[in-house]
């Protein structure tokens, strides 16, 4: 049990990496490796997005797992006969098993999985999608933005950092806090980095120069999720995101923007919180709202200049496999 009711996170995962020069014994080869993501987690949802920014959907096939879990993994009940169509499996824990057989920890997405020996090789969320940027070049498409530049590099990473700590796993802090001190103090810290970055995008489209970056992406996976789950669901509720009128604006530009929206399920999204969280929601009832047509509405960010693929160009519509459904407006 956490001291004082505070929810940890456990951040140890599997630390080997696919590179250019395969050190770790991992070489980047397209179509050697499957990313597995869910439509539901938000540190899925990362990968996702970056691999649809930077075009590698041709080099690296993507897995998809159902919204809902049970206490040993993820499940590919969305295909037939439950199990991935390349993977062979009906559960993401057997790659894990495969490389790991006592595999302590839990089975996480995203994790990426090599197709030959049906083994796990990381699930480290973080930097995944910065291999994506720095490793898999030689397979960006023609016009990819660059997501993670040099020069930029240790601005990103502080405000990621921050945003890290009190956003993206603020929510969970104050949703699965046992304690009205532990709810309060994640509360607290949440909506004041909120503001923070209210304060911040105020005057400037993007978290970190002009144009998109890693940073935004960590952002939004976050931000997309606030009013449909994180607002109710974790009691993260002085306001909804769009009563934040920066924070809605900032992050109905980049639904907007192709490689983000496309990649959002909200069905998927709001079934997985309310069905597998029992602890916090314990009748297993999903919300019927909110209204989401307000994600088309003009957001009015180009007034503040910036280019959000730089040099680049947006990337094209997602394979037919992996289309959402689209919002109505």
């Amino acid at each position: 049990m956490p001291d004082q009711g505070e929810f940890k996170r456990d951040t140890n995962y599997i630390s080997d990496r696919i590179t250019a020069d395969g050190r770790d014994g991992w070489p980047v080869e397209p179509g050697r490796y499957r990313l597995v993501i869910a439509r539901a987690c938000p540190w899925a949802n990362r990968a996702s997005i970056v691999r649809r920014l930077l075009g590698l959907e041709e080099v690296l096939s993507m897995g998809l797992c159902g919204p809902t879990h049970d206490e040993r993994s993820w499940t590919f009940d969305l295909d037939p006969g439950g199990r991935d169509p390349v993977l062979g499996i009906e559960r993401l824990q057997e790659a894990f098993f495969a490389r790991y057989p006592d595999y302590p920890r839990g089975i996480t997405v995203p994790s990426i999985v090599d197709i030959p020996s049906g083994q796990v090789v990381t699930n480290d969320f973080k930097q995944i999608t910065v291999d994506f940027s720095l490793e898999w070049t030689a397979y960006h498409r023609d016009g990819a933005p660059e997501l993670y530049p040099e020069r930029l590099r240790d601005e990103i990473e502080d405000v990621a950092e921050k945003v890290f700590r009190d956003v993206n796993n603020g929510v969970y802090k104050a949703g699965f806090a046992t304690s009205q001190e532990a709810y309060e103090e994640a509360y607290r810290a949440l909506f004041s980095r909120l503001d923070w970055l209210s304060e911040r995008l105020a005057g400037q489209r993007y978290l970190v120069g002009d144009t998109i970056t890693e940073a935004d992406v960590r952002l939004f996976t976050t931000l997309v999720r606030f009013d449909a789950v994180y607002h109710g669901h974790f009691k993260c509720n002085r306001q909804k995101l769009t009563e934040m009128p920066v924070l809605w604006a900032y992050a109905r530009d980049l639904f907007q923007t192709p490689g983000f929206g496309d990649t959002i399920d909200f069905g998927q999204i709001k079934e997985h919180y309310y069905v597998v969280h029992r602890n916090v929601n314990p009748t297993g009832i999903v919300p019927l709202g909110p209204d989401l047509a307000g994600w088309l509405t003009p957001h009015g960010r180009e007034e503040l200049g910036g280019r959000p693929f730089g040099d680049g160009t947006p990337p094209g519509p997602p394979p037919a496999g992996e289309r959402v459904p689209a919002l109505e407006s």
